[in-house]
């Protein structure tokens, strides 16, 4: 739609054999997407500054939370452990889907920039394959990882999952869970 592709490069390659006709494109990523959108725009603007932003982020509001909880409070303002525990479990279960984020996308955008800043470098071809199964993979991942670290998460995953998927209704669950530690 902006002309981030590789049509007019196809198409001089095209005339520059002699063909006739509409030039004939092997549906490849590589050669219909141009990599300097790929990778100035896509990853430089759109992946890296706010996947750097959030690592930042993560690492004050560890910060602030290990800071509250080493912090002595007097007996009247309640139990700091028990919320700033829960705070910092809803904290690690975030962090987690930051780091499975990167781990997932980040392979695919640095064979991006290698195939941009190094056209003769040679990629394996299972290599590329594993990176692009990652990033279909990030978003299974997500509702996986809610699932296990976050308990409301779970038993509406559960519920969903019995009702839709196993097709027999799921059994009655208390709706407000005992609370968890911190530990869990």
């Amino acid at each position: 739609m902006f002309g981030w592709n590789n049509l007019n490069a196809v198409e001089r390659a095209w005339a520059a054999n002699g063909s006739v006709g509409e030039p004939v494109i092997k549906c490849e990523f590589e050669k219909v997407i141009s990599m300097e959108y790929m990778v100035y725009f896509n990853f430089f603007v759109w992946v890296l500054p706010p996947l750097l932003l959030m690592v930042l982020i993560y690492l004050e509001v560890f910060y602030l939370i290990r800071k509250q909880l080493n912090k002595k409070v007097s007996a009247s303002s309640g139990d700091p452990q028990k919320y700033y525990g829960k705070e910092l479990k809803i904290a690690k279960s975030l962090a987690l889907i930051l780091f499975l984020f990167a781990l997932s996308w980040l392979p695919l955008h640095i064979f991006n920039c290698i195939t941009l800043f190094c056209p003769s470098c040679h990629k394996p071809t299972i290599l590329i394959y594993i990176a692009i199964f990652l990033t279909h993979g990030n978003s299974a991942m997500n509702p996986i990882v809610y699932a296990f670290r976050i308990q409301k998460f779970r038993v509406t995953f559960l519920k969903i999952w019995n009702n839709h998927f196993r097709c027999q209704p799921a059994p009655a669950v208390d709706e407000d869970p005992p609370e968890e530690r911190p530990d869990d």
